[in-house]
């Protein structure tokens, strides 16, 4: 997963409810170092808590991604949040910043 364009990544989630696998995946692809770059909030919800899992993600350019992971797959978290950085990625290495 490219983090480098990540400025804040924000998760909620029931650490024992089945829908927050996606997002319980998504915080172990954040690379050990990414505290250091990124701002990382999770508020662990309680077990009993119905509310469904969330990820909230803002870009460099101050794009904000709301994720539903109980609704995806980890494979379909990390393409959406991919297909951003790529387009980051392709605007810095054209000079466009």
């Amino acid at each position: 997963m490219l983090t480098k364009f990540l400025t804040n990544v924000a998760v909620s989630f029931n650490p024992f409810s089945k829908l927050s696998k996606s997002t319980r995946l998504f915080l172990s692809l954040l690379p050990p170092d990414a505290r250091q770059t990124i701002k990382i909030q999770t508020k662990v919800l309680p077990r009993t808590s119905e509310e469904p899992p969330k990820i909230a993600v803002t870009f460099k350019d101050g794009k904000l991604m709301e994720l539903e992971p109980g609704k995806l797959s980890i494979k379909d978290l990390v393409e959406e949040v991919d297909r951003h950085s790529r387009m980051l990625r392709k605007k810095e290495e054209l000079g466009g910043n």
